[in-house]
């Protein structure tokens, strides 16, 4: 035992004394550093890389606290764990940042060579880059700091360089014109997956194409008017009679005065409009592929910021989009080639970086070939190597990798790994390679970088940085990341791992939970309704807010977050607290033998000892499956209600009322077990456990809970007869205090009890005189129910107490008519009101819900009032 005096020991436990004081101590002791170690087996995770602009959030703290668990569980398990963390440049964010700070002080990037902006960029970098983590340590993360990675580190950018120059010698990789997703606010290229749609109430204009030659006209409809500049045909289907006559025809599109003909494609749908669609192939998706089946004329009418470019008249050049698109229709209307001009609700793609509409725009890309690279990378997944919880993800991820597509991994940015492709400038021959033409004079690089993607793609293999590292560590064994991006990452990175290193890159995906509010709505800042971590940490602790994101978190399901359920951890948190100081506190006075450990056992040890036992059993069994929500659950359990609630309890009889050496077996067994349930407790809460460990027993320099043995299940102390026993006190106790409880008998009144029962040991009878304050324990096969008592039926057992002296009879009958009265009276309120039609099909589904309760609720209370008052009467 310690020597210390625990006598000024607080009450509650106050994390703000304990959790900065831990994290340092295992920073500086550097316990948390793995190296290679082939006599022992690795477990590895790699952290989803934070942007450099990140700031930590409540979906970093469910991600980051589950990777912690496992993490923490396996390197207890004698795993040799390794996390490696690490922060990701993210190209566009980062950019946008530094372009809008450089804004601030008077500084365009256009005015700066491409190497002063990227020093800017590492300046940034230095001063915001990996803030995250600095807040992350708030939350007690057991990462290997040793192996910080960047996606920028000298090492990691030559092997993204060398993965392209890889793919391009393999013809996975090309150039070409395609349409692509614009942002013009990053004047990048952005991907399928970072562009989201959002309803948008805007008009449908329906225009007059004139026919050449002709008095008639063509009637389309456009939500777009500004790309009408652009248009080279109109479209209608083969099938639609209205224009059977008009196939082949030549239209003067107005405005501009180009001629542009009037085929027909399956494409159309005759019911939309007039049937007949502008064709716009630069501006378009299905316009581009209805372009490339007619051989239409491709006319791109934007800049890279979508202003209007020179290919449209002279009075319409340099204009924002939308002003483009008023000054269209004003003109349209001036010429009487407006037919008419409806609502129209659409579906509009937005950049997730931006947050403006993305133009369709064709543009000159850099290109990866993802049909033949997808084929492993999914059968991994299908067979089974590369397992998702929850499984429900591998319909979603089959889909996506059967449909997938030519991924785009050019972006027209300056920060980010840049495509090792020169151009020679007579030839325009291209060399792409990881270092530049030997005679570079002649060349001229490409501009572009990569795709952020296409970066983090190879973190699960290139954050170890030799072949040894990388042999040993590799596969990794878990990722836990959200499902938001299983196309952009976790698709990816499976991909990779198969192509470059011919082998899955995990073994595990963990999908976290969407983070709501109790509303069901998503956190974000505009709601207000998403509550800084580091505030909760600060109210609450960061062991609490651990413990209270996993106990609400089922695995497949939303998480339905406030700042109050922080008081499930505070809570769990203060039970222990209070558990440790009982046991250290008894220690002060009484002498801890180890050797005394298994002597004087009697059936609530051996009981506590087996459900010790069974917890380890069932919290393993759901770890490894991945029901981290059930484990902990579990551990709740067991520390709450067996540990805490009854064996602390059962314990303060012999504590207060045995020999000395009967309470140092005791008080010895209690410390011991409690020390292996911190262990248990340790991967969740690592904070109160580290500190109540040390408080337990003295500890040597660098000695920590973190880095001793987890607690295995051998089955040998199972002793079902023993949990019988227990089981039997416990509902003869519970069913007592219920009807102390409902007569309004205080606590501090001693009763007389009757059992009607047999084989009730002595030792049994002794607790249960000991938990109820009994000064008269009946015990008889044959006892008979005094009259005015209260009474219970537990399994094996009539339970009776007499009320005489106890209770005024004639009082409490009197006020337990009146609450019968005043509950039936409401009672049939309830019942009315979920009669009525009316209500039941206008009300809420939570008010409905809410009323139904109390109806079940009132039901049962009517049955035991009127039992009580049978037993009185």
């Amino acid at each position: 035992m310690s020597s210390k005096n625990f006598s000024d020991i607080p009450k509650t436990y106050n994390a703000k004394d304990v959790e900065d004081k831990w994290y340092q101590y295992w920073y500086d002791h550097n316990l948390y550093h793995s190296e290679v170690d082939e006599t022992r087996e690795p477990y590895t995770i790699v952290i989803p890389p934070p942007n450099i602009t990140g700031i930590l959030h409540i979906g970093h703290i469910l991600n980051n606290t589950i990777q912690d668990i496992y993490i923490r569980y396996k390197r207890m398990c004698g795993y040799n764990a390794c996390w490696v963390p690490g922060i990701d440049h993210a190209s566009i964010a980062t950019e946008a940042k530094v372009v809008a700070m450089l804004k601030e002080k008077g500084i365009s990037k256009d005015n700066i060579s491409r190497e002063e902006f990227l020093h800017y960029c590492y300046e940034w970098k230095e001063k915001y880059g990996g803030i995250i983590f600095k807040q992350l340590r708030k939350l007690g993360v057991s990462c290997d700091w040793q192996r910080e990675r960047f996606t920028m580190d000298d090492h990691y950018y030559k092997k993204v360089v060398d993965a392209f120059v890889k793919l391009y010698n393999e013809g996975l990789i090309y150039r070409g014109y395609r349409m692509v997703n614009w942002d013009p606010v990053s004047k990048s290229a952005i991907s399928d997956e970072e562009v989201f749609y959002k309803e948008v109430k805007g008009k449908l204009w329906h225009f007059k194409y004139p026919i050449k030659d002709s008095t008639d006209f063509i009637i389309v409809a456009t939500t777009r008017p500004e790309t009408m500049l652009g248009d080279t045909g109109i479209a209608v289907n083969p099938e639609d009679e209205r224009y059977k006559n008009l196939f082949g025809k030549t239209l003067i599109l107005p405005i501009v005065g180009r001629e542009i003909p009037l085929f027909t494609d399956n494409y159309v749908d005759k019911e939309f409009g007039s049937g007949a669609v502008k064709v716009t192939p630069a501006h378009d998706v299905n316009d581009y592929e209805m372009g490339l089946r007619h051989n239409l004329e491709m006319v791109n009418i934007f800049n890279e910021d979508a202003t209007s470019n020179g290919n449209v008249p002279k009075e319409f050049q340099n204009l924002d989009r939308y002003d483009l698109r008023f000054k269209v229709v004003a003109r349209m209307e001036e010429l009487g080639l407006v037919d008419k001009v409806e609502e129209y609700t659409n579906n509009v793609g937005y950049s997730q970086r931006g947050n403006v509409p993305i133009e369709p725009y064709l543009s000159e890309q850099w290109f990866m070939k993802m049909e033949e690279l997808a084929k492993p990378a999914l059968q991994s997944v299908l067979d089974g190597k590369v397992s998702f919880y929850p499984e429900h993800w591998v319909k979603t991820y089959e889909h996506w990798m059967t449909n997938i597509r030519d991924w785009c991994i050019s972006r027209q940015l300056w920060w980010g790994h840049r495509i090792p492709v020169w151009y020679h400038k007579e030839t325009q021959k291209i060399y792409c390679n990881s270092e530049p033409p030997s005679d570079v004079q002649n060349w001229y690089r490409d501009d572009d970088v990569l795709d952020t993607w296409a970066s983090s793609w190879l973190w699960a293999q290139d954050v170890f940085i030799n072949d040894k590292e990388q042999a040993y560590y590799y596969p990794t064994d878990l990722l836990v990341t959200a499902p938001d991006i299983i196309f952009f990452w976790v698709a990816r990175m499976i991909i990779a791992g198969t192509h470059f290193m011919k082998a899955i890159p995990f073994r595990d995906v963990y999908f976290t939970s969407t983070v709501r509010d109790t509303q069901g709505r998503k956190m974000s800042k505009s709601l207000g309704n998403s509550p800084d971590p580091l505030d909760l940490i600060d109210e609450y602790g960061a062991d609490a807010l651990r413990f209270s994101m996993i106990y609400i978190a089922p695995l497949g399901q939303d998480v339905l977050f406030s700042s109050d359920k922080c008081e499930i951890g505070r809570n769990f948190a203060n039970k222990i607290w209070n558990a440790g100081r009982f046991l250290l506190m008894n220690a002060q006075n009484i002498n801890v033998n180890r050797d005394l450990v298994d002597s004087h056992l009697d059936f609530t040890d051996r009981w506590i000892l087996s459900r010790f036992e069974k917890t380890i059993k069932e919290f393993t069994e759901a770890i490894s499956d991945y029901e981290i929500n059930n484990a902990v659950k579990i551990l709740y359990s067991y520390v709450w209600n067996d540990f805490c609630d009854w064996y602390i309890e059962f314990s303060k009889y012999r504590l207060y009322n045995s020999s000395s050496e009967v309470k140092s077996a005791v008080i010895s067994r209690a410390i011991s077990l409690f020390e292996e349930m911190l262990k248990l407790v340790h991967p969740f809460m690592p904070f109160i456990t580290e500190e109540i460990w040390h408080l337990l027993n003295e500890r040597n320099i660098g000695e920590s809970i973190s880095t001793q043995e987890f607690p295995k299940f051998y089955g040998i102390v199972v002793d079902e007869v023993a949990e019988l026993n227990v089981e039997f006190v416990q509902n003869i106790i519970t069913a007592i205090r219920n009807i102390r409880g409902e007569m309004n008998i205080p606590p501090s009144r001693a009763i007389s009890v009757i059992l009607k029962a047999e084989n009730i040991t002595d030792e049994q009878s002794i607790y249960i005189k000991s938990l109820v304050r009994i000064d008269e324990l009946i015990i008889s096969s044959d006892a008979q129910k005094p009259k005015g008592s209260a009474s219970a039926v537990v399994k094996g057992c009539d339970i009776f107490i007499p009320l005489e002296g106890i209770i005024d009879v004639e009082i409490e009958r009197t006020r337990i008519e009146k609450e019968i009265i005043r509950i039936s009276g409401s009672l049939e309120g309830v019942k009315k009101k979920l009669s009525q039609e009316g209500f039941v099909a206008k009300a809420p589904t939570e008010v409905i819900e809410r009323e139904r309760t109390k109806l079940q609720d009132w039901e049962k209370a009517l049955v035991k009032l009127n039992e009580i008052l049978a037993d009185i009467s």
